[in-house]
């Protein structure tokens, strides 16, 4: 036996496994449940589409509704345009339900606007972007922010209107939708239509308010000061104070017109008006078109201005001109056309025409009894003018009776072209004057005049030398004389004087006698042969042989 031979081991084959590696296993199976955990609470990933990222963070950056977290920015990037920005959201699980058609996102961040101060809150947090769930069935997983929170959330109960212009920019998101001065809603939406041209404006009215949208509704604009000069004068009006700022909308029926239907349908059309005026213009949809032939200047004349009888508006201006004076005719035609319009609206409740047909067959018989139209000022300081109609019974009917297939209303030159027409007149009949003729003649006499202060001059001069004389000093002495002994002549006829007693002596016998004789003048008035046959009167004789 071999004692330095190796002694050579047994092996055997383990055919159990370890404990040792129950440790990893454990380990796998939970990483495991985790994952499925964290998949299975996972949401889904939406994409968010911003114009600008400011205020987002990558995984800081929260979604979130009423307050609560809902899902977090996972990525932003820049499109591949650059012209707006990609964000990436991991929403959660429990999120996937608020996820539809109409739901709506907006960053929340210190704001100040029209409703005040918003979003302080965020100055220490930072920005985080709001959810509004949708409540429509299909879901959706791209989305725009808004750039302001929306007005009303898509749940509220209210009515939602859409307000057509053919100008954009008269109103912007969250202004005020009024009635009677009072906030009633919001402008909660702003787009333009490619296709018809116009501007829409998606009004959002709160309830209960929505009851007072009626299909006789009209809508217009009510800015915060409404300055108006026309030739009424000034017209100022001055809406709420948020108007005041930022303008918005208004609305209600007009005055005479009839409510019409509730309206309840979404989304219903209506026109948005410039100012109430344009809207009570429009109740007097019923007119008779006319074209008026001024010869003076329109200048101050504008479209919509009135057209009145004594005071009383019936109508208004359309346009001015009708058209420029073309073809053979052209300047020199000096007459510019207006087209008018007679609203049977304002002659109805004044004269009681019930139709066109009636109101139309009235003016005709007035235009022959002298019904024209003139320009008259409206407003001195901003020179507006109206048409001013008035009856003058003089006034002949014009060769023509139509316009360019418009009737024609007649009219008649007034205000200061009547002036400068007179005072024409005037200086024609100036102008026809002698006025040379005149002039010469008027030279003449000036001449001859120049020749006789010339010859007064002369006789001046000898006037003077003619009193430089002695002789002619000494006159004043010797008429002085003569004077005083006229006067003493005249002295000795006086009161005083013996001639002026005698005189009086005489008087007073001459009265005397004349006294005497007044019986014997009575007699012979009465008996003029008294003085031969005497004053008694003598008996008839009697015959002596008649007696017994």
């Amino acid at each position: 036996m071999n004692d330095n031979k190796p002694a050579k081991a047994d092996v055997q084959e383990l055919k159990q496994i370890s404990t040792i590696w129950l440790v990893p296993l454990v380990a796998l199976v939970i990483g495991i449940w985790m994952l499925v955990q964290f998949v299975g609470s996972k949401g889904p990933e939406i994409t968010l589409t911003l114009k600008t990222a400011e205020g987002i963070e990558v995984g800081k950056t929260e979604i979130k509704s009423l307050n609560v977290k809902v899902g977090v920015v996972t990525e932003v990037k820049l499109s591949d345009d650059y012209t707006y920005i990609t964000a990436k959201v991991q929403m959660d699980k429990d999120a996937e339900r608020m996820l539809k058609e109409d739901t709506r996102f907006w960053v929340v961040k210190p704001r100040i606007g029209k409703e005040g101060i918003s979003g302080l809150d965020t100055l220490l947090s930072g920005s985080y972007i709001e959810l509004q769930p949708g409540i429509k069935n299909n879901e959706k997983r791209d989305f725009t922010v808004l750039d302001v929170p929306p007005v009303a959330p898509a749940d509220a109960k209210g009515l939602r209107l859409i307000l057509t212009h053919r100008e954009a920019g008269k109103l912007s998101v969250g202004d005020p939708v009024l009635y009677e001065g009072f906030t009633v809603g919001r402008v909660e939406k702003v787009s333009f239509d490619t296709d018809t041209k116009k501007a829409n404006y998606q009004l959002f009215i709160f309830q209960p308010y929505d009851s007072l949208i009626r299909s006789r509704t009209k809508f217009w604009l009510s800015s915060g000061v409404d300055l108006q000069m026309s030739a009424q004068g000034f017209n100022l009006k001055i809406g709420s104070i948020e108007s005041l700022i930022t303008g918005g909308v208004s609305f209600r029926v007009p005055n005479g017109s009839e409510e019409g239907n509730l309206i309840t349908k979404q989304m219903s059309l209506f026109k948005l008006y410039n100012n109430f005026n344009t809207v009570r213009e429009r109740i007097y949809d019923e007119y008779l078109e006319y074209v008026m032939l001024f010869d003076e200047s329109v200048r101050g004349l504008n479209e919509g201005a009135p057209i009145e009888y004594r005071g009383i508006r019936i109508g208004t201006v359309k346009k001015v001109p009708l058209r420029l004076p073309t073809g053979e005719e052209g300047f020199s035609s000096k007459q510019i056309p207006v087209l008018i319009r007679i609203e049977l609206g304002r002659v109805y409740g004044n004269n009681g025409f019930d139709s066109l047909d009636g109101l139309k067959r009235n003016l005709e018989r007035e235009f022959k009894g002298g019904l024209r139209g003139s320009l008259k000022t409206g407003n001195l300081l901003t020179g507006a003018l109206f048409v001013d109609t008035e009856v003058y019974k003089d006034e002949k009917m014009p060769p023509i009776n139509s316009y360019d297939d418009y009737p024609l209303f007649p009219t008649k030159a007034g205000g200061f072209a009547e002036i400068q027409k007179q005072i024409s007149g005037v200086l024609k009949k100036f102008n026809d004057l002698p006025v040379e003729d005149t002039l010469t003649s008027l030279t003449n006499t000036l001449n001859t005049s120049q020749k006789t202060l010339l010859a007064s001059e002369k006789v001046a001069k000898s006037l003077d030398k003619l009193l430089a004389q002695k002789d002619t000093q000494a006159l004043p002495n010797d008429m002085r004389k003569s004077l005083q002994e006229i006067q003493a002549t005249l002295n000795g006829f006086g009161p005083d004087a013996v001639p002026y007693r005698n005189l009086e002596g005489a008087l007073a016998r001459f009265e005397q006698v004349m006294k005497e004789l007044q019986p014997v003048l009575r007699q012979l008035n009465e008996k003029p042969n008294s003085l031969v046959f005497g004053d008694d009167k003598v008996q008839d004789p009697i015959p002596a042989g008649g007696r017994q």
